[in-house]
């Protein structure tokens, strides 16, 4: 598998700013505070503030305004996961290799800390001291994660992949599903980041978007590749579990084969749109070739 330049530096880096904003809170009810802790510093690989991270890094953004990106970021993937794990969503008992958050703690727990995580994303963005030239961007900012995680984003896709669960939908469909599911979330972790870098122009940005568009597909397609050909340990949760929740794959629509070109071709794609940037996107470039290559 391919490795990632600094990711382990950058890892650190959002660990450190998420624990920090945890730490700034009065606490009220220890157990929900607990919780929070529990979904949003269980580990990960911290794939969405990386990106961020990479993609400031490329076009020339500060590190300290990318935090705030990231930070963001990660809570609302960190409540989304403790959501989705959820008996009435995927009802799932193991992630990252560890108990869910409803079974370390309890249901009603799990959902107020998805929903304090999610208030927590919001109010980093709202509250980050960014430099002079982002600040009139904050709110800009926010429209951006609004957009990528609510109705015509991250949520909206959930709810087709709950409504497509038990039925036979076509490449077209599965492909929309994954890209507010998934993708959005990607999107946004490259055009946020880019939003915090002045001399970005709307032509280089439209590239980043391809790019990142891509990127979030070809993550989901490897997803469904290395759910039947991981073992669970490398999986951290049970293997074949989309195959057994009855969802619709690319591997069931294209077969294993085809989702393995499906994913080699969006990453070529991925590449084409990286090479028209005037930048150093060889960290861009690398993460694509990681999300294609990874087995876990």
């Amino acid at each position: 598998m391919s490795k990632l330049a600094n990711h382990q530096q950058y890892q650190d880096q959002i660990n450190k700013f998420l624990a920090k904003q945890l730490q700034k809170l009065t606490i009220n009810d220890e157990k929900l505070l607990e919780a929070m802790r529990y979904g949003l510093l269980i580990g990960g690989k911290r794939m969405r503030p990386y990106l961020a991270y990479i993609t400031g890094e490329s076009l020339g953004a500060s590190s300290t305004d990318i935090d705030a990106i990231a930070g963001a970021l990660e809570c609302v993937h960190a409540y989304s996961l403790l959501h989705d794990d959820l008996p009435a969503m995927d009802d799932d008992d193991l992630r990252r290799g560890k108990p869910t958050c409803h079974k370390a703690f309890d249901e009603a727990t799990a959902i107020l800390a998805g929903d304090a995580l999610q208030t927590l994303a919001f109010d980093i963005l709202a509250s980050h001291e960014f430099s002079a030239e982002i600040q009139p961007k904050q709110i800009k900012l926010i429209q951006q994660l609004v957009s990528a995680t609510g109705y015509q984003g991250m949520c909206g896709g959930q709810a087709l992949d709950l409504s497509a669960t038990g039925k036979t939908i076509d490449l077209a469909q599965l492909e929309k599903l994954h890209s507010l599911k998934t993708g959005a979330l990607l999107q946004a972790s490259v055009l946020m980041a880019a939003e915090c870098a002045s001399l970005v122009t709307l032509e280089e940005k439209y590239a980043l978007q391809k790019y990142a568009q891509l990127v979030g597909l070809a993550y989901q397609v490897q997803d469904d590749i290395i759910d039947i050909t991981s073992s669970e340990e490398e999986l951290g949760k049970p293997k074949g579990s989309d195959i057994a929740a009855n969802k619709s794959t690319y591997p069931a629509l294209l077969g294993l084969q085809g989702a393995q070109d499906k994913a080699e071709n969006l990453f070529q794609q991925a590449l084409q749109a990286l090479a028209c940037l005037p930048y150093n996107t060889k960290p861009l470039a690398d993460f694509a070739t990681f999300i294609v290559k990874r087995s876990h």
